[in-house]
C-alpha cells in the first residue's frame, strides 16, 4: 500500500482572496443591486433623457448660440455622472451602513479602499450603459459630436472619482438621513449652479470662474470644449484631478464601516 501524500487536494489555503478579485467580485455585486433598484434607474438613467428632452425640445431656457442638442448634451451627461456617482451612491451607502451591511463586510478581508473601488467599477460600468443611451438619444435628436472619445472618457473617469470620493466622505462619517438630505441638496444646488442647463460662459466672469473649480462646472466646461472640437481642456481636467485625489485620499482615511 502506498503512503498518502503530504499535500491532500483538501489541505486548507485560509487567506485572502488578492486585491483585484475582490475589488471585482465586489464590483460585480454592486453593479447587480444598482440595476435592481427602481429608484437608482430612475435617477441615473430616466432623469437625465428627461433633462435631455425637455431642454432641446422646448425653448423654455436659453441655453446660447448654437444647436439647442449640441449645448445641452454635455451638460446632461455631467447631470449623469452626478445622479450615478455623488447622489445614488452617496444615498445607497449612507443607508448600507445605518442597516448594517457594511459592518458585516468589515468582517471580510475586504479593506476599505477595496469597498471604495468596487462600488466606484459598479459606478462606471453603469455610466457606460448611460452613455449609450443618451449618446444613442442625442444622435437622434440631431446632435453632431466632434473630439476626441478617449479624452471624454479621461475627464468621465476622473469625475467618477471625484464624486464618488465625496459620496462615500458624506456616506461614511454622517447619519443615513443626514446623507440623503445633504445628497439630494447638493444634486439641486448644482443641477442649478454646476452649468448644466446654462454654460458658465452665460454667468458673471467672477461667478463663472468660481463655478468653474467645483468638479461638476470643470466637467461640464471640459466636456462642451471637447465635444466642440476645441482641443484637450487641460484646466477643467487639472480641477477634476486635483479634486479626485483629494476626496478619495479623504474617504480612504475617513470612512466608517458603522
Amino acid at each position: 500500500m502506498t503512503a498518502p501524500p503530504s499535500t491532500g487536494t483538501f489541505t486548507p489555503r485560509p487567506g485572502s482572496a488578492p486585491f483585484g478579485r475582490m475589488v471585482a467580485a465586489q464590483a460585480t455585486l454592486e453593479l447587480r443591486l444598482l440595476l435592481r433598484n427602481g429608484e437608482q434607474v430612475l435617477l441615473t438613467l430616466v432623469i437625465p433623457v428627461l433633462v435631455l428632452l425637455g431642454l432641446t425640445l422646448t425653448s423654455v431656457v436659453d441655453v446660447g448660440p448654437g444647436e439647442r442638442v449640441d449645448v445641452v448634451i454635455p451638460g446632461v451627461i455631467a447631470l449623469a455622472v452626478l445622479s450615478t456617482a455623488f447622489t445614488g451612491q452617496a444615498i445607497a451607502t449612507g443607508f448600507e451602513r445605518r442597516y448594517g451591511v457594511l459592518k458585516r463586510l468589515a468582517a471580510t478581508p475586504l479593506p476599505r479602499a477595496g469597498l471604495i473601488a468596487g462600488k466606484t467599477a459598479a459606478v462606471l460600468a453603469l455610466q457606460a450603459l448611460q452613455m449609450v443611451l443618451l449618446g444613442g438619444v442625442a444622435l437622434t435628436l440631431g446632435w453632431s459630436p466632434h473630439g476626441s472619445p478617449a479624452v471624454v472618457g479621461v475627464l468621465l473617469v476622473a469625475a467618477t472619482a471625484a464624486f464618488s470620493g465625496l459620496a462615500f466622505v458624506m456616506a461614511g462619517t454622517l447619519r443615513a438621513e443626514t446623507t440623503l438630505a445633504g445628497a439630494n441638496l447638493v444634486y439641486l444646488l448644482l443641477l442649478g449652479l454646476g452649468g448644466v442647463i446654462v454654460p458658465l460662459d452665460r454667468y458673471p466672469a467672477g461667478l463663472a470662474g468660481a463655478l468653474g473649480l467645483l468638479p461638476l462646472g470643470a466637467l461640464t466646461e471640459g466636456l462642451r470644449a471637447v465635444l466642440a472640437g476645441t482641443g484637450v481642456p487641460w484646466g477643467p481636467f487639472g480641477v477634476l484631478l486635483a479634486w479626485a485625489l483629494g476626496a478619495v485620499t479623504l474617504a480612504v482615511r475617513t470612512f466608517r464601516w458603522e
